[in-house]
C-alpha cells in the first residue's frame, strides 16, 4: 500500500512508500492527516513535481469501481457501494412535509416550481450524481490526477434507433404526443380494468394505473411495468394473484435509467476542473478479457484507465454511510396475527379499505383478519443523540473494532467479532473513538467488519 503526501499548502503530491512515511513523521518533517487512505502533510517547503496519473471511474447504480494508474504502477484502486434506500427516505420526507403544509393553509408546495427548473433531476438521482462527483474529488485531493476516464455505459437503446440523437431528443420518444404516462397506459389498455376477474360493476369504474413491480423493489416506470386496475382490484392482494404472471414478464433496468440520466452530466461536472474522456463497456470488457482479469469494479476501472503492466495493489473497500437522521419521531405501526395464514402483519397491510369520505369506491375490508394485537402502535421521539454509531472504528484493549450497534440507551456498545456473529458487548466509557464511520468510509480489510 502506498502512503498519500500533501505539500505545505494542501496540495497532492506523488505517494511514498510506508518506510519513508515513518521517517518523515519520527523527524517531526510531516504529520498524519488521516487514516484511510493514510495520508501525511509534509511541514516543510518542497516542490511541486508530478508525474501524469490516470483515475479510471467504472460508474454505476450501485457501485464505483476506481483506478489511479501511472507509467509504473497502481497507485490506488478499489469499490465503492454507494448508499440505497433514498427513493423510500425521500417519501418519508414528502409525507413530513405534506403534513406540515396541511397546517399551514398559506404555505405553496414547491415541487412544481423547483421541477420546473433547467437541468432538474429527480432527488434519488441527483444523490447518485453528488456522490460519484464527491467521491471523484475526495480522490483528486490525494492524488495530482491529470486525467479522469469515465465509462459511461455500455449501450444506448435510443441511439441504435436514431443514431443521431442527443439532448432534448432524449425525451421525446415513442410516448411523445400523448398527455402524460399515465394517459398512455390508459389509452393503451382501453380503459378497462385489466383484472380477468374483476367484479366491479360500476359503469364508469375508477381506474388507476398501478406498478406491477413495486417502484422500492426497483420496479420502472416503464409501460411494460404498468398496467389498469380499477378501485376494487388496485390492492396489495392481488399482488399475489393474477399480477405474479405479470411480474416475471417485467426487467428491470433502474441502473441503466441512471446511466443515460446523468452520465454526460457527470462528465460535464467534470470537465469543468479536469480533463475527462469517455469510454464504453464494451471496450472494458475486451480489455479485461485479453488481460485475462476477474470481472471486479476495481479491475474494470483498471482497464478503462488504460492499465496495462503496472505493478498493482490490494483494493480498498469503501462503504457509503448515512451522515444524520434528522427526524425527531419515528413512527411504529402495530402489528397483528392474519388468521388466514397465521402471520404477523401490520395495521397498515390489514387496513379498512377506505380510500375517500365522498364515494363509495373502497377496496375490501382488511380488518376482519386481524386476530390478535402483538405489539401497540406507537410514536417514539428521539431525546438522545449516542457518540458511538454503528460502522465507528474504536479502541477497545488494545484491539481495533468496527461497532456493530448500541443497546441499554448508549451504556453499552455491540462490536463486531469474527469469532461470534452476534458481537461482544462491551461498556461504551470503555472504547475509545478511533474514526467515525460516516460519508465514505474506508474499511480496513485486517478489521472484522
Amino acid at each position: 500500500m502506498k502512503v498519500f503526501v500533501k505539500n505545505q499548502y494542501n496540495k497532492p503530491l506523488m505517494p511514498t512508500t510506508p518506510r519513508k512515511a515513518r521517517i518523515l513523521l519520527k523527524s517531526g518533517k510531516a504529520e498524519v492527516v488521516q487514516r484511510l487512505p493514510f495520508t501525511i502533510k509534509l511541514l516543510y517547503p518542497t516542490g511541486n513535481a508530478t508525474q501524469d496519473i490516470t483515475l479510471g471511474i467504472d460508474t454505476g447504480f450501485l457501485n464505483i469501481g476506481f483506478s489511479a494508474v501511472s507509467d509504473k504502477e497502481e497507485l490506488i484502486s478499489g469499490e465503492v457501494k454507494l448508499l440505497g434506500g433514498m427513493p423510500g427516505r425521500n417519501e418519508e420526507r414528502a409525507m413530513y412535509r405534506r403534513n406540515r403544509r396541511g397546517r399551514l393553509w398559506h404555505r405553496k408546495p414547491g415541487f412544481d416550481v423547483n421541477t420546473n427548473r433547467e437541468g432538474w433531476l429527480a432527488p434519488s438521482i441527483k444523490h447518485k450524481l453528488d456522490s460519484h462527483i464527491r467521491f471523484i474529488n475526495k480522490i483528486t485531493d490525494i492524488l495530482p490526477i491529470t486525467k479522469i476516464v469515465i465509462e459511461v455505459a455500455n449501450f444506448d437503446i435510443q441511439k441504435i434507433k436514431n443514431p443521431d440523437i442527443k439532448g432534448r431528443q432524449y425525451q421525446e420518444g415513442e410516448q411523445k404526443g400523448y398527455e402524460n404516462l399515465r394517459a398512455y397506459i390508459l389509452h393503451r389498455d382501453n380503459y378497462r380494468c385489466q383484472n380477468p376477474d374483476c367484479k366491479n360493476k360500476q359503469a364508469q369504474p375508477e381506474l388507476h394505473v398501478h406498478h406491477i413491480q413495486y417502484r422500492i423493489n426497483g420496479g420502472p416506470d416503464r409501460p411494460d411495468n404498468l398496467i389498469t386496475l380499477c378501485s376494487k382490484c388496485h390492492t396489495p392482494k392481488n399482488h399475489k394473484g393474477f399480477l405474479l404472471t405479470w411480474k416475471q414478464k417485467v426487467r428491470g433496468f433502474k441502473d441503466a435509467t441512471f446511466m443515460n440520466t446523468v452520465k454526460w452530466k457527470l462528465v460535464e461536472i467534470l470537465k469543468e476542473n479536469h480533463a475527462v474522456d469517455v469510454t464504453y463497456g464494451y471496450l472494458t470488457k475486451e480489455k479485461r478479457q485479453a488481460m485475462e482479469l476477474e470481472k471486479t469494479h476495481a479491475n474494470d476501472a483498471f482497464c478503462i484507465a488504460n492499465g496495462m503492466n503496472q505493478v498493482r495493489h490490494n483494493p480498498y473497500e469503501i462503504r457509503q454511510i448515512r451522515r444524520n437522521n434528522r427526524s425527531l419521531s419515528t413512527f411504529h405501526d402495530a402489528k397483528y396475527i392474519d388468521s388466514r395464514d397465521k402471520s404477523l402483519k401490520t395495521g397498515t397491510e390489514l387496513y379498512s379499505g377506505r380510500t375517500t369520505r365522498n364515494k363509495q369506491l373502497n377496496t375490501e375490508n382488511l380488518r376482519k383478519y386481524r386476530q390478535q394485537r402483538i405489539t401497540k402502535g406507537k410514536l417514539v421521539i428521539r431525546k438522545n443523540h449516542y457518540p458511538v454509531q454503528p460502522m465507528d472504528l474504536v479502541n477497545y484493549n488494545g484491539n481495533l473494532y468496527y461497532v456493530m450497534g448500541t443497546h441499554s440507551y448508549g451504556k453499552r456498545v455491540i462490536l463486531k467479532d469474527q469469532i461470534k456473529k452476534s458481537g461482544i458487548s462491551v461498556n461504551s466509557l470503555k472504547v475509545e473513538i478511533i474514526k467515525h464511520g460516516k460519508g465514505f468510509c474506508w474499511v480496513d480489510t485486517s478489521i472484522p467488519c
